[in-house]
């Protein structure tokens, strides 16, 4: 079978990759080896896409060196956002949901408001804000997002009165 870097429970765009099971997840997620490798891997794709992950406690980011040249590939090829998504709901089979809410801040952030990642917005409200596991967690980037949208009247992904009584 074809191997996949971030393996999920659901198909792909490869029609040859089997999609894991919850048996297959729990093995990986008590072999260190193997948990290694995710990091190596995820921190891999990091630097293609121009992020450091500045600590694998806790899975803070910032901006790579070359973060510059790789952003315009971001915002180049929209193809990079299916492959983020697929990161993100990794990152939450694996266990590692802190490494999704830091992953997803950062381009909220950088989309809302650094502005550098105009061609990333639509993914990052619609796709990564929703791969997030943890309710509470998905709630507070739901409201960090909405305080950084413009104009805040059209934000759609979530109750107006709710995000106005947040907190």
């Amino acid at each position: 079978f074809p191997f996949r870097l971030f393996p999920l429970r659901e198909h792909g765009m490869n029609w040859r990759a089997r999609p894991l099971t919850c048996q297959e997840i729990q093995a990986f997620r008590k072999s260190k080896e193997v948990m290694d490798r995710f990091i190596r891997a995820y921190k891999l794709m990091l630097g293609f896409y121009g992020i450091h992950l500045v600590n694998e406690e806790t899975g803070e980011l910032k901006r790579a060196e070359n973060w510059r040249e790789r952003f315009e590939n971001l915002n180049r090829f929209s193809h990079n956002n299916l492959r983020i998504t697929r990161i993100l709901k990794c990152l939450g089979e694996m266990g590692y949901e802190d490494y999704q809410v830091h992953l997803v801040k950062f381009f909220l952030t950088e989309t809302l408001v650094e502005e550098t990642l105009p061609n990333v917005k639509r993914s990052a409200l619609d796709y990564f804000l929703f791969t997030v596991r943890s309710k509470e967690k998905r709630r507070e980037l739901v409201h960090y997002a909405w305080q950084h949208f413009k104009p805040q009247s059209s934000f759609v992904w979530g109750p107006r009165d709710k995000l106005q009584k947040y907190r």
